[in-house]
């Protein structure tokens, strides 16, 4: 999608990267022993990682970048760096470093996510390099249930059929435009409509759809594994809003995300009373604090 980044200065001078350097197939054993640190936090690049099976991505222009000690000997922290940056048990230290080569080797990113201090850290160095960024959510807290949810589950919700895309596609783009203030076709179209057809097509994507065929309630299992599953796109029809629907629907949410993974997560922006009293009321438990940068 078009970045809303001011482009690197190539004129600066940037920072040599130091003990960071572009991860390759003979480090896959050292990123999953880390990723392996925290399958919560970490749920995100334990997915892909899953999915390819190497350090190295399969997506056009993406990298994981590592930080190493010992002489290189030993892998401290990553950060999977394509259209999401994604650091992965980095401390600020290790987010200025990732942040002054991504400033180095800049390129236009959609988002920052992840565990807040190195999040911060990264959008920090990018912006002493002239990258600036549309917003900074900096409290985002990290829920998690390992347990039956406390309230009922709401029985109508079910995986998303194929039959359902047009529908389920419709609401998704509604949710994303109203979290982040614009649409998810300005940056393609096509490629959003593949990723909502790929979360239906794996049971990823659980919504309700009133009678009239518009979706009421929906959610996805944005990344899953056998360990943890992280919830995204959460959303609510505004015309059924207000009627105390929602703790029933995540609570079903938490109910089918369990027959992929015992432990259910999602992070919710600080600021959203509502939902988080919702999940409070489900059994989220705070395990953690995310931050987001959006460009």
């Amino acid at each position: 999608m078009p970045s809303r980044v001011a482009p690197w200065l190539a004129s600066r001078s940037p920072t040599p990267p130091g003990p960071v350097r572009v991860l390759v197939h003979e480090d896959t054993d050292a990123l999953r022993a880390l990723v392996a640190r925290d399958r919560v936090a970490n749920v995100f690049i334990d997915s892909l990682l899953r999915q390819t099976g190497s350090a190295v991505p399969t997506q056009s222009g993406a990298v994981i970048l590592g930080f190493f000690e010992d002489d290189g000997a030993a892998l401290a922290a990553a950060c999977w760096v394509g259209s999401n940056v994604v650091p992965v048990e980095a401390t600020p230290l290790h987010g200025r470093y990732f942040g002054r080569w991504m400033a180095a080797n800049w390129q236009p990113h959609a988002s920052i996510f992840g565990p807040a201090e190195p999040v911060l850290a990264i959008i920090d160095e990018l912006s002493r390099s002239g990258i600036g960024s549309h917003e900074i959510r900096a409290n985002q807290p990290l829920l998690a249930i390992s347990t039956p949810p406390l309230v009922a589950p709401n029985p109508l919700l079910t995986a998303s059929r194929s039959g359902q895309f047009a529908e389920v596609l419709a609401a998704a783009a509604a949710m994303f435009e109203e979290e982040v203030g614009y649409s998810p076709f300005l940056g393609g179209e096509e490629n959003y409509r593949r990723r909502v057809a790929w979360l239906i097509q794996h049971g990823h994507s659980f919504s309700h759809c009133g009678p009239d065929g518009n979706v009421i309630f929906k959610a996805d299992l944005g990344a899953v594994t056998p360990h943890a599953t992280q919830v995204q796109g959460v959303w609510m029809n505004p015309s059924h809003r207000g009627r105390g629907m929602s703790a029933g629907y995540m609570a079903a949410v938490v109910t089918l995300a369990t027959a992929h993974a015992p432990v259910t997560s999602l992070y919710v922006n600080d600021f959203n009373v509502r939902a988080r009293s919702v999940y409070e009321r489900v059994g989220f438990e705070p395990v953690g604090t995310f931050a987001t940068v959006l460009f």
